[in-house]
């Protein structure tokens, strides 16, 4: 068993970070409020650096500010670094997941079809066919209900697709993508089984682009993403919806109201 007192400056750095960047994301640390950064050493019992670099991480992330004669404070949303990973898990993890998710939903929409029309028009045959191989896989891992190896591929999939763009930029958003595809999928957010049609359509982006076809592979890729953003609001809605329904029937049932 590890030793409490043994936990690396490293570890108890990283696990501070995390407490604070959760708690800022979710709104427990409001705006423009005041962090004492003694009263962190204490609660956290950490050292006075761990709290002074876990701060400084979160002022380069822009969700920390340290303003002289005041001290450390909650910067607003709209100074955070919203492309950062941490950052975009953090808001997955908050009360307000289904907003950050149809928010980067919305950014899919707006780059990967497209990446996947300039991929049409820029990528080798043999890219394309390797975009075919991989969306026969997914499909594949999709059939057999093994939500695992579906989640490497898909993002193996879509981070090819930008690859294959030729546009830098658009690749270096890989990241921003896998951060929603694994989001939905550990919050719950994603059916059971992945619909047919959804597999189809990795399929029919693939074949477009190694066919050429430009404007088949944007509509196939648009589709993908509106779909994505569908299935997570019938999903939230459904399982919220269905937690009310209990707890009216939870009431009821004390309440003595006939069944």
């Amino acid at each position: 068993m590890k030793n409490p007192m043994a936990v690396s400056p490293t570890d108890r750095h990283a696990a501070l970070v995390q407490s604070l960047g959760l708690a800022i994301a979710d709104g427990a640390l409001a705006p423009n409020s005041l962090v004492r950064l003694d009263e962190l050493e204490t609660q956290h019992k950490v050292s006075r650096s761990v709290v002074r670099e876990a701060a400084r991480v979160l002022s380069s992330k822009g969700m920390l500010a340290s303003r002289r004669r005041f001290g450390t404070v909650v910067q607003p949303e709209e100074e955070w670094n919203l492309y950062d990973p941490q950052v975009i898990r953090w808001r997955l993890a908050s009360s307000r997941r289904l907003e950050q998710l149809q928010s980067l939903n919305e950014l899919r929409g707006a780059i990967e079809p497209q990446a996947a029309r300039l991929a049409a028009e820029r990528a080798s045959w043999d890219a394309g066919s390797d975009l075919v191989s991989q969306a026969a896989r997914l499909w594949a891992a999709g059939q057999r209900g093994d939500r695992e190896e579906f989640l490497r591929l898909d993002v193996e999939f879509h981070t090819a697709v930008l690859q294959a763009s030729g546009n830098a930029m658009f690749a270096q958003l890989q990241n921003l993508v896998a951060e929603v595809l694994t989001g939905r999928t550990q919050h719950g957010l994603m059916p059971n089984l992945p619909h047919h049609e959804a597999l189809q359509l990795h399929v029919d982006v693939a074949s477009a682009i190694q066919r050429g076809e430009a404007a088949a592979a944007h509509a196939a890729m648009s589709r993908i993403v509106e779909q994505s953003s569908e299935e997570m609001s019938h999903i939230w809605s459904e399982h919220h919806h269905g937690g009310a329904d209990t707890a009216e029937r939870q009431s009821g049932e004390s309440d003595g109201a006939p069944q």
